[in-house]
């Protein structure tokens, strides 16, 4: 398995890239229909945003401690750090998809204003990160899951992982801001 994949990252990386993206833009398109998933208690669906500015905010701590980590030699503190953070991602990803397709997604409630200046800005930015990141970290995670450490640090995997750790802190952040203005601001 493992050498297949390794010879097919690029190719892998644009399959997962298109399913993953195919799943968020159907869910919030409302392509699935809700009654395919099964039914939280309200209150769990409810908290799914609150969970999610958790997860959102750790990935925030396990990013740049992963950074920190392979820039000072620790590679497997780094792999365990980044593996967390895809974690994290995977879990926020899989909560916001449900809570979105059972809900749909949540109106702004403060001034037109901010509404306009600050919130479709912020939120625009953090969607268009979050889409150009998917590709990036696929093929930074495939990469790393395929070739031996040496042959790691010889690929495009550092310079790529450079630019994916760095997008993903932002549109995390940014998701942050916008969990902000929607549930505790407003």
């Amino acid at each position: 398995m493992q050498l297949r994949a390794r010879d097919r990252v690029p190719e892998l990386t644009a399959l997962l890239s298109v399913v993953s993206l195919a799943a968020v833009f159907g869910a919030v398109g409302g392509a699935v229909p809700p009654s395919l998933l099964p039914q939280a208690p309200e209150a769990a669906v409810d908290a799914i945003p609150h969970v999610n500015a958790v997860l959102s905010t750790t990935a925030l701590v396990t990013i740049p401690l992963a950074v920190r980590a392979v820039r000072r030699g620790r590679i497997g503190r780094h792999r365990t750090l980044m593996m967390a953070t895809l974690g994290l991602f995977a879990a926020f990803l899989v909560l916001y998809l449900y809570r979105i397709t059972l809900r749909g997604t949540t109106a702004f409630g403060g001034p037109d204003a901010v509404y306009r200046f600050v919130y479709l800005p912020t939120l625009g930015v953090h969607i268009l990160l979050a889409v150009a990141c998917i590709p990036l970290l696929y093929y930074v995670a495939l990469v790393a899951l395929t070739r031996p450490v040496h042959a790691i640090r010889e690929s495009r995997h550092p310079r790529v992982g450079r630019i994916a750790a760095s997008l993903w802190f932002v549109s995390f952040l940014l998701g942050d801001v916008v969990y902000l203005l929607l549930y505790v601001v407003y």
